[in-house]
């Protein structure tokens, strides 16, 4: 089953079409790393560009700040690249 999509103007070159796609990003490093997941992130295929609206970058912010009430400890994989 398809998701319904919606699309959006860019805020970038005032197209629409761009899309909110589902992101993961790491913040920091070593113990103070904190991975964010489904993070929504506007993409645009006309301009190619992608950014985080104002709200979403309050709410990573805010994450951030109060990681110990998000945060679920968890085991990770790493590998260097050699």
């Amino acid at each position: 089953m398809k998701k319904n999509l919606q699309l959006l103007v860019c805020d970038n070159c005032g197209k629409k079409g761009a899309r909110v796609r589902k992101i993961v990003e790491a913040y920091g490093k070593g113990k103070d790393l904190l991975i964010i997941e489904d993070i929504p992130m506007v993409s645009c295929p006309n301009c190619g560009e992608s950014y985080f609206t104002a709200e979403t970058l309050h709410e990573i912010e805010r994450i951030k700040l109060h990681r110990d009430s998000f945060a679920a400890e968890k085991t990770v994989e790493v590998a260097a690249f050699v």
